[in-house]
């Protein structure tokens, strides 16, 4: 599988590690969280078949964090952005 990485264009898989799901982005604060809230994000995942956004670290590169957007069924991904952009997109990580 190759994935396009946004800086440094088509990489092999294997360059990357695969960290989950792009919903862990939206940690809860440690400090007003509920521990429901923490439980659900520490042990709560979907496993969908189908477009999936995941996480992905670049370990054999500049170690980036990556959004991949990809497609459980067939490995087809359609869209790769840093994470940092997806997280200043939706108002985190300021």
């Amino acid at each position: 599988m190759i994935i396009d990485h946004p800086l440094l264009g088509p990489r092999d898989a294997a360059e990357f590690v695969y960290k989950g799901d792009a919903s862990l982005i939206h940690r809860p604060d440690g400090m007003t969280a509920t521990d429901d809230e923490m439980h659900d994000y520490v042990y709560l995942r979907d496993n969908p078949a189908g477009e999936h956004r995941e996480l992905w670290y670049h370990e054999q590169g500049d170690r980036s964090w990556l959004v991949v957007t990809r497609n459980t069924l067939t490995h087809e991904i359609s869209k790769v952005e840093l994470a940092r952009d997806v997280a200043r997109a939706e108002g985190r990580g300021q």
